[in-house]
C-alpha cells in the first residue's frame, strides 16, 4: 500500500514539471530542433557596441562582413539584432525603419537594405536557416522587360464623338487607378536567407560567406559558427540551492507524513494520534523532550535566592528533650512491666 502511495505522488510531481515545462516561452533567438531535439541558441553571435571605457578584440569592432567578390559591393550583418554601424540613410526605407536594419551593403555611395532583425530561426529539414526581410525595393524587372520588348509599327487610333470625352477620362481614371494598385502590389522588397552550419572545431570563430543574390532582391548567405552545433539547454534555476533543497526536504516530508498515515488507518486500522507513521517513536521523543525540560528548571530553581520571611531553627534543643523523654518513657515501660510480673 505504501510504495503505491509513494509513486502515485512522484508521477503527479513529475506531471506538473512536465506541464510547467509545455508553457514557458522560449528566449528570443533560440530554437529547438525537432528532429534531433537539440537546442540552438544563436544570442553570442550578436555584436554589440563597446561599452564606455572597454575595449574590444581584435576584429570584433564592428557588426559581421562578408566579401562580395564578383557582386560588386560588400555586406554587413549582424544576429539576433541590428547592425552597430550608423548609417545615415537606407534607399527606399522608411526612417523608422532604419535602426532595426540587420543587413546592407552599399553600392555608388547609396546604402541599401537587405533585410530588418529577425529573432526566429526555423528549421527546413536539419537545416537552420535565419531569415531578414522587408529591406530596400527590389529593382523593377518590367522596365527591363519594356526595353527589349518589339516596337509595334502599326498603332490603331480610336476617334470617338465629343460627347464620349467624359467616359473616356472616366476610363482613364480607373485604368491609373489599377495600374497603381497593380504596382503596389507587386513590389518586392530585398530579404536575405543565412543558412547556419555547425563548425565542430572548437577554436573556429564564426565566419560568414556571400552565395548568390537572386535577381538583386534575394540575398543568400552562408555562415559557420560552433554555436551552431546547438546543445542541451541551460536552465535557468528560480532558487538558490539551499532552496530547491528545501523545497525537495518539503516534499519528501509531505509524502511520508500522508503515505504512513494512509498505511497506518487502511493497514494497522489506527485511529487518532497513533495513525501518524512511528508514532511510538515520536511519542518517546516528545516525553524525553518533557523529562529535559522538567530536570532543567528543576535545577535552574535551586539557582535561585530563597525567599525572606520564614527561616529554619535549629533543632539542638529539640533533640535533646526528645531524647529524655524516650527514656522516661522506656522507664516507665519497665515499671509497668515488673509490677505485671509480680
Amino acid at each position: 500500500m505504501r510504495p503505491s502511495v509513494y509513486s502515485s505522488f512522484i508521477a503527479l510531481l513529475l506531471s506538473s514539471l512536465t506541464l510547467a515545462d509545455s508553457t514557458k516561452t522560449w528566449k528570443p533567438c533560440t530554437v529547438r530542433s525537432p528532429t534531433t531535439d537539440r537546442f540552438f541558441d544563436l544570442n553570442p553571435m550578436r555584436r554589440t557596441p563597446a561599452e564606455e571605457g572597454k575595449k574590444k578584440k581584435e576584429g570584433e569592432e564592428g557588426s559581421w562582413h562578408a566579401r562580395g567578390h564578383d557582386y560588386g559591393a560588400n555586406f554587413t550583418l549582424n544576429f539576433c539584432g541590428p547592425v552597430i554601424e550608423e548609417v545615415d540613410k537606407f534607399v527606399d526605407l522608411d526612417k523608422d525603419l532604419w535602426r532595426n536594419v540587420s543587413a546592407y551593403y552599399e553600392s555608388d555611395g547609396d546604402a541599401y537594405a537587405i533585410g530588418l532583425e529577425s529573432y526566429e530561426p526555423i528549421f527546413r529539414g536539419r537545416k537552420l536557416v535565419l531569415n531578414y526581410t522587408g529591406g530596400s525595393l527590389c529593382p523593377s524587372s518590367k522596365s527591363k522587360r519594356q526595353e527589349h520588348a518589339p516596337v509595334s509599327l502599326v498603332e490603331r487610333k480610336i476617334e470617338d464623338d465629343d460627347d464620349d470625352d467624359d467616359d473616356d477620362d472616366e476610363d482613364d481614371d480607373d485604368k491609373h487607378k489599377k495600374g497603381d494598385d497593380k504596382k503596389s502590389s507587386s513590389e518586392r522588397r530585398k530579404s536575405t536567407i543565412i543558412s547556419l552550419l555547425c563548425e565542430k572545431d572548437p577554436l573556429a570563430k564564426t565566419a560568414i560567406s556571400f552565395v548568390a543574390a537572386v535577381d538583386d532582391c534575394v540575398y543568400i548567405f552562408e555562415g559557420r559558427s560552433p554555436f551552431a552545433c546547438g546543445g542541451i539547454e541551460a536552465e535557468v534555476q528560480a532558487l538558490s540551492p539551499a532552496g530547491v533543497f528545501g523545497v525537495i526536504m518539503l516534499i519528501a516530508l509531505a509524502v511520508y507524513i500522508v503515505g504512513g498515515c494512509v498505511y497506518q488507518r487502511t493497514v494497522m486500522h489506527q485511529r487518532g494520534w497513533r495513525q501518524l507513521p512511528n508514532y511510538q517513536l515520536w511519542a518517546g521523543i516528545g516525553g524525553f523532550i518533557r523529562d529535559i525540560v522538567i530536570i532543567s528548571t528543576s535545577s535552574c530553581a535551586r539557582l535561585l535566592p530563597s525567599r525572606r520571611g520564614y527561616s529554619r531553627v535549629s533543632l539542638g534543643q529539640d533533640s535533646g528533650r526528645r531524647g529524655r523523654r524516650n527514656d522516661d518513657e522506656n522507664r516507665l515501660i519497665d515499671n509497668l512491666d515488673e509490677e505485671w510480673d509480680d
